[in-house]
């Protein structure tokens, strides 16, 4: 068989579980987002935190639920990496640096799981579960329960009630998150995956001498990285690791857990609206723009010329012979275009192209299908924005289901849209010009380093603004400045865009839905769902054109 065809096999083989998986799960999110019943487990819970899961909340009350639970949970990691020298089961690592402790506490709050550190080197098994893996659950459950608010926004009328931000969170874990989480988990233990609390070994290596391994709760951490799409690895190899990764069957897998919420809450958003065919408009834009960049970076991985990559079946460095160009393009596009930066093969190693295309899907805004909650509200703030072109175009009063975009709403979609590459393109300026970042890049001399090296920071803070968490290697992350910074771009670029998101979501739950008329746009139609994807090229060519042509575009053409 051809590596071609079995790609192709691979990606039909994809799309089928989740064709499959859609419709009972999307229902059942649907189902758990508007029970009015509390089971008893999450009774528990409410009193332990003194939360009362029946009040209704406004916008600002459901904005200070989300920034005070994240703020402590930035707060409890941070601490619990500054005293893991002396707690047990540390592996004697000792406590983390205080700008590296505050990048990773960042980093895993804010659903990016950017890494400045070998797992395996650094991080102890208390931290690996109870900090960093609790975070993988809660943050995602975070994403969902912002994305079911502003869906809510549009499903409600002149009420301004949005829910109740700790029953979203609550609900989002127990009912939706861990179920899948111990299902998969039990999976991947089966193929192979190591979940145990082992101490460090010393394992004898083919060529002589010994090399230093330890296990750990691999596989449950390994199933809510991928299904929360959150992508820190246990291990500093990531997803490329046997122990994460054991086979080809379980890298499809864990693919297909990256991308089976984010789909499926579309079919969600379509019953919490009432109109299933709105959620299958989005499902088809982000279907359109997730296969038509997995089928380019597979032409353009295959495709690359050279006798000695066409001998190899295509540009093969970087990436596991387990999987080959197929497996490794497949799952780099669903990493990058979610929000999930788990790694399967080192993107710094794709060609120019490949690696442009993994930029420009984290730049997109990772809304095809996105991050576990923020696909959904990203994409939806792209179809306010697209309505408002739409009715330029006509007119005519912008409206949404049933509701009106007007002054407010589309200044708030404008400031969701800016916030990333302000922080993308004001980070990556600064980093060019100061000397101590410049230093980082530690293949200054090799060829082409001028526009690889400048792709490695831009790289870099797209990963971290948009919540992504991959990186080009050839950049020194972990210095005061990037730890810092990056951090900073961390957390301002998923909490900033929450406030917007919210504060348009009681914009519109404030308003009384306008009726059809024969003058309204059909946004559930496939013209709406093409004009969405062209806003969507239009608007990230537009602002990240210039910074491509710097770096990928520049290589490649070199």
């Amino acid at each position: 068989m051809s590596p071609v065809l079995a790609g192709v096999l691979q990606l039909t083989a994809l799309i089928a579980a989740l064709a499959l998986a859609y419709r009972p799960l999307g229902d059942h999110m649907a189902a758990v987002y508007t029970s009015p019943r509390h089971l008893r487990i999450e009774k528990a819970v409410y009193r332990c935190i003194g939360a009362d899961a029946d009040t209704q909340m406004r916008w600002p009350a459901y904005l200070r639920g989300v920034l005070a639970f994240s703020a402590a949970g930035v707060l409890f990691l941070y601490l619990l990496q500054r005293v893991q020298g002396g707690m047990p089961l540390s592996l004697g690592f000792a406590s983390i640096s205080p700008d590296q402790a505050f990048n990773t506490a960042a980093s895993f709050v804010a659903n990016t799981n950017w890494q400045s550190y070998s797992g395996e080197q650094a991080m102890g098994h208390v931290v690996q579960t109870a900090g960093l893996a609790v975070q993988n659950f809660v943050s995602a459950a975070t994403g969902m329960a912002v994305a079911v608010a502003l869906v809510r926004g549009f499903a409600r009328s002149r009420t301004g009630e949005l829910g109740n931000f700790w029953a979203d969170l609550v609900r989002g874990t127990v009912r939706v998150l861990l179920p899948i989480a111990v299902i998969g988990a039990l999976v991947l233990v089966a193929c192979g995956a190591v979940q145990n609390f082992s101490g460090i070994h010393e394992a004898g290596q083919f060529m002589g001498g010994s090399q230093q391994t330890n296990g750990g709760a691999v596989a449950s951490q390994e199933v809510i990285k991928e299904l929360g799409t959150n992508g820190g690895g246990y291990f500093n190899a990531n997803s490329a690791h046997p122990f994460e990764n054991p086979d080809a069957f379980t890298n499809l897998f864990e693919v297909f857990l990256i991308l089976v919420i984010p789909f499926a809450l579309t079919r969600t958003f379509g019953k919490l609206v009432g109109n299933v065919r709105q959620g299958y408009a989005i499902l088809a834009t982000m279907g359109v723009i997730w296969l038509g960049f997995t089928a380019l970076m597979m032409w353009t991985e295959f495709a690359h010329g050279g006798p000695a990559l066409q001998a190899a079946g295509g540009a093969m460095e970087g990436k596991e012979t387990r999987f080959g160009i197929a497996g490794s393009s497949i799952f780099s596009v669903a990493t990058t275009l979610t929000s999930t930066g788990a790694v399967d093969s080192f993107h710094s190693s794709f060609t120019a192209f490949g690696g442009g295309i993994q930029l420009l899907g984290m730049m997109l805004g990772e809304i095809a299908p996105g991050g576990v909650g923020s696909g959904l509200y990203g994409m939806l703030v792209m179809a306010v924005i697209a309505v408002f072109i739409a009715g330029l175009m006509v007119g005519r009063t912008p409206e949404y289901l049933g509701k009106k975009i007007g002054t407010r709403e589309i200044k708030l979609a404008a400031c969701y849209i800016l916030i990333t590459p302000t922080l993308v393109l004001g980070f990556t300026a600064a980093s060019m010009v100061l000397p101590d970042a410049l230093g980082s890049m530690l293949n200054t001399k090799a060829l082409g380093a001028g526009s690889h090296g400048f792709s490695e920071v831009l790289y870099a803070f797209t990963s971290g603004a948009n919540n992504n968490g991959s990186a080009f290697g050839g950049l020194n992350a972990n210095t005061p400045w990037y730890n810092t910074t990056i951090g900073l771009a961390m957390l301002l670029g998923r909490f900033l865009p929450m406030v917007f998101v919210l504060a348009l979501a009681g914009s519109l739950a404030g308003q009384q839905p306008v009726p059809e008329t024969a003058g309204t746009l059909r946004t559930e139609k496939p013209l709406f769902a093409g004009l969405l994807v062209g806003t969507i090229l239009i608007i990230t060519g537009l602002t990240y054109f210039p910074a491509l042509a710097l770096g990928p575009l520049a290589e490649g053409l070199s």
